[in-house]
């Protein structure tokens, strides 16, 4: 049976919402949702908490998380990169737990409308695909070959990318999709080796738009918080 390790990584000193992580949504602290989310789905050995925070820490324990080490300075500074965070997590949890993990479930705390279905339908088609790892996103509301600019120094403003022929209608430009930071898998080599999200057999799992908001802003926090209250009603 394959050994699947869950990371959550949340550190404290967020700044677009203030001491979001712990910021009550809708009745619950905003990081109880995943960790709910990942005991449902059934599918991990464990569900590790990395953070700087005592406060995260406690209340993700209390909620059924684990939490058996304090993310160093380094690793909680606005420098630091996710991918090392969650590959620091997953090498101290091998150690920890005294085992080797074939998998890797990262689950962003700051997505919470996922639902279950989410993370067990993601993982399945990662294994039927024989992914390195998989990523998640919604369909892109905006096209680079559309409606997306940029300006270089000259202060010329172009479409971010050029296409052969002319396009009318963003229904004819290619598909693209918005990363939502949902939802990130490895196999073991690949996030001990990571080096890039983006690697040779990188999964995309799409999801809709309704579920795919990433709480980054006050209006970002409004608006999941007001999409909970309508689903549950």
């Amino acid at each position: 049976m394959s050994k699947v390790l869950c990371t959550i990584c949340a550190r404290g000193g967020s700044k677009g919402v203030k001491n979001k992580n712990v910021k009550e949504i809708n009745g619950k602290p905003l990081i109880a949702y995943t960790i709910e989310q990942a005991k449902a789905s059934q599918l991990f050995d464990h569900i590790v908490i990395s953070t700087d925070s005592d406060d995260i820490a406690n209340i993700a324990k209390e909620y059924g998380a684990e939490v058996f080490f304090k993310r160093s300075t380094e690793m909680a500074s606005d420098t630091a990169g996710k991918l090392d965070v969650i590959k620091d997590t997953f090498v101290r949890s091998e150690e920890h737990y005294k085992k080797q993990y074939d998998y890797l479930i990262d689950l962003d705390a700051t997505a919470p409308l996922r639902v279950v279905e989410d993370i067990t339908k993601s993982f399945e088609q990662f294994l039927a695909n024989d992914n390195d790892n998989l990523i998640t996103a919604m369909p892109g509301r905006r096209s680079p070959y559309f409606n997306l600019v940029e300006v270089n120094e000259e202060g010329r403003v172009y479409l971010s990318k050029e296409f052969d022929n002319s396009i009318v209608r963003r229904q004819d430009a290619p598909k693209s999709y918005d990363m939502n930071a949902s939802i990130y898998i490895w196999k073991r080599d690949a996030i001990l080796n990571i080096k890039s999200l983006f690697m040779e057999k990188t999964g995309l799992y799409v999801m809709p738009e309704e579920r795919s908001i990433d709480i980054d802003t006050p209006l970002d926090y409004e608006f999941v918080e007001f999409l909970m209250r309508k689903n549950n009603a």
